[in-house]
């Protein structure tokens, strides 16, 4: 109720990533006062993937912290596991500002943040120094995508550095190529593109769980697949879905909507669609693989529901923004 009213009364009107980095100051502030500490325990069912055990199934998608400051802080606040980045091999300042908006009445955002991030070296020390500190930490998962100033054509070596740096720190790499805001990057979805990629980061990754991330616009047999290459090529599991480039059925005016620009829709309109691809995926996989759900989850039944319809672990993002920061520890109630 009092997140509710502040997010009605003074964190809407600020510009949307003003509003998440003061957010991810409050959230750091309050781990570094022992504040989080005083929350109460929550009972959850234990899940175990890709030879991890994860205290619950809810955890954060990549996004909301990219460069690794505040995992800690997070995963008090009742996330199983943070998925950090998306990390590039080389640090980049992302896209023009402004590059992220609220749709409230969706209750969703638009972003086209463009992988702004430290780099992987930088994150790779981060990590370590966290490792380093022996402190109860959650999951952590790593998301990495393509430098902006790569091209296509190179993109193997790129992915293949960042892995190289960070995995020795994670518990888990998520192979991104299905972010809309990086030229070129969906492209590498296709299974000739993909398949070397995933090749050089499974080489690269010190024995550590790989995953590969995929966009809810792929057609069908586009899933399926890439889902088949997962499976041959040994792969921990998929991520599904990213944001989506598509804005049927909105609430929003389209006039307000066509004036925010280009950038992938995440929240609550994702959901139908992931729902879709989870049931698609679990289909071609069967319990070879992990699938990690993420995309328009809002509520604890939402979360039951990933996990009837096949989903191992579920991830969200977007309803940290609309629901606050005891949201993860309202899911994972279960």
């Amino acid at each position: 109720m009092l997140y509710s009213l502040a997010f009605k009364f003074f964190l809407s009107k600020l510009d949307p990533e003003d509003a998440h980095h003061l957010g991810m100051f409050a959230i750091r502030l309050a781990s570094s006062l022992r504040l989080t500490k005083l929350l109460p325990k929550i009972k959850s069912a234990s899940v175990s993937a890709f030879g991890l055990t994860f205290n619950a199934p809810f955890g954060l998608a990549a996004g909301f912290d990219k460069n690794a400051v505040a995992v800690r802080a997070l995963g008090e606040l009742g996330f199983s596991h943070v998925e950090i980045g998306t990390v590039t091999a080389i640090a980049q300042d992302g896209n023009d500002k402004p590059r992220l908006f609220r749709l409230k009445a969706d209750r969703a955002l638009i972003n086209r943040m463009g992988f702004n991030n430290d780099g992987a070296e930088v994150v790779a020390k981060r990590l370590e120094k966290l490792r380093a500190s022996k402190q109860k930490l959650p999951i952590i998962g790593v998301n990495i995508g393509k430098s902006r100033v790569v091209e296509v054509e190179d993109a193997v070596s790129d992915y293949e550095a960042s892995a190289r740096l960070l995995a020795p720190f994670a518990d888990y790499l998520a192979v991104n190529v299905s972010s809309p805001n990086t030229p070129g990057l969906r492209s590498l979805q296709s299974v000739e593109a993909l398949k070397p990629i995933l090749e050089a980061v499974l080489a690269q990754a010190k024995g550590k769980p790989v995953l590969v991330k995929i966009a809810p616009d792929l057609a069908d047999e586009d899933v399926v697949a890439v889902a088949k290459l997962a499976k041959k090529l040994g792969l921990a599991g998929v991520i599904a879905t990213n944001t989506t480039i598509s804005r049927a059925g909105l609430k929003t005016a389209s006039t307000k909507v066509e004036a925010m620009g280009a950038g992938g829709l995440s929240g609550a309109p994702v959901n139908a669609r992931s729902i879709e691809v989870l049931r698609l995926l679990k289909k071609t996989l069967g319990d070879d693989l992990a699938v990690v759900s993420v995309g328009g989850v809002e509520t604890k039944e939402q979360v039951l529901e990933r996990m009837k319809a096949g989903a191992t672990l579920v991830q969200g993002y977007t309803g940290f923004i609309y629901f606050g920061p005891l949201w993860a520890r309202k899911l994972n109630r279960i």
